[in-house]
């Protein structure tokens, strides 16, 4: 297995010179050019050589180099078709990397996985592309992808507020969302000139370890996550407004405000005040009026 090679400037420049590459803006394409924080989310990741790995977005293979030198094996994922040409080459010799030209979104990951490892939690390690980030996170949690746990650079922003609580201007649905199904931990900030190009937002690199099993009981996860919607939706609004305006719920008025009011609370709170055992708890009762009026 060779040395990882890519990740300094001079490397990276001589990789997209070689090939003439042209970086894409419409995928999002910024690629790390700093070891130290290659080494560090290596590290955070907790990467052994039992582990599966999934990398969404190799780029010109940059961190598949690391990754392939500490797991069993690497399944990275493509979209750009220019770059498997300048992947076959960067990562020739290391012989436990597999690479797919597709939309990540496009794929069934879960059965990847299954097939791949055997039906054993795997772990994705990525740089991704900023503008499908939340997508491609909310994917694989929502599709019951088998997961150990997720290691990302994003935008700082975003990391930022897949972390925070109640009441603060960063906390909404993917706050909710991140925290229902993970332990979100931010690992580092990265500032723009460790990518080329440079990026306009600072980044960082979170990582959401996988609950065995989500920290609220919610009898319907689906109907947690449309209230969670429509409470974000339209910020300014009250809860109940929220609720009753949103085409994804069919409650009455009566039944939103007596759901409120039984969790203990005023009919003018807003959404972005409840936590995530009281989004639980009123889907809770709202799923038990739907039981009602359907029996």
């Amino acid at each position: 297995m060779k040395k990882p090679t890519l990740g300094n400037p001079q490397n990276t420049i001589a990789v997209l010179q070689k090939y003439d590459f042209t970086f894409q803006k419409k995928f999002g394409q910024n690629f790390l050019i700093d070891t130290h924080v290659l080494d560090k989310i290596i590290r955070s990741a907790e990467i052994t050589k039992d582990d599966m790995v999934l990398e969404i977005g190799p780029g010109i293979g940059t961190m598949t180099q690391y990754l392939a030198c500490a797991a069993g094996k690497v399944v990275a994922v493509e979209i750009d078709k220019a770059l498997i040409p300048i992947l076959e080459d960067t990562l020739d010799g290391y012989n436990n990397v597999q690479i797919i030209n597709e939309d990540v979104l496009k794929i069934d990951i879960a059965k990847l996985a299954k097939e791949q490892n055997s039906g054993r939690p795997i772990k994705v390690v990525a740089n991704l592309p900023y503008y499908i980030t939340t997508p491609i996170i909310m994917g694989l949690f929502e599709n019951h992808v088998p997961l150990k746990s997720i290691t990302v650079m994003v935008q700082k922003e975003v990391a930022d507020r897949m972390q925070v609580g109640p009441g603060t201007k960063d906390y909404g649905a993917l706050s909710l969302a991140v925290q229902y199904y993970a332990s979100p931990y931010i690992v580092a900030n990265v500032p723009p000139n460790c990518f080329m190009p440079r990026p306009k937002v600072g980044s960082a690199v979170i990582r959401l370890e996988r609950y065995e099993n989500p920290p609220v009981q919610v009898g319907d996860e689906k109907l947690m996550f449309k209230i969670i919607r429509a409470s974000f939706n339209q910020r300014r609004k009250t809860l109940a407004n929220g609720l009753r305006n949103s085409p994804e719920l069919d409650f009455t008025k009566e039944q939103i405000e007596q759901a409120i009011e039984k969790m203990g609370k005023g009919t003018s709170v807003r959404g972005e005040t409840l936590s995530l055992e009281e989004f639980a708890k009123l889907s809770n009762l709202l799923g038990a009026d739907l039981c009602n009026s359907a029996g």
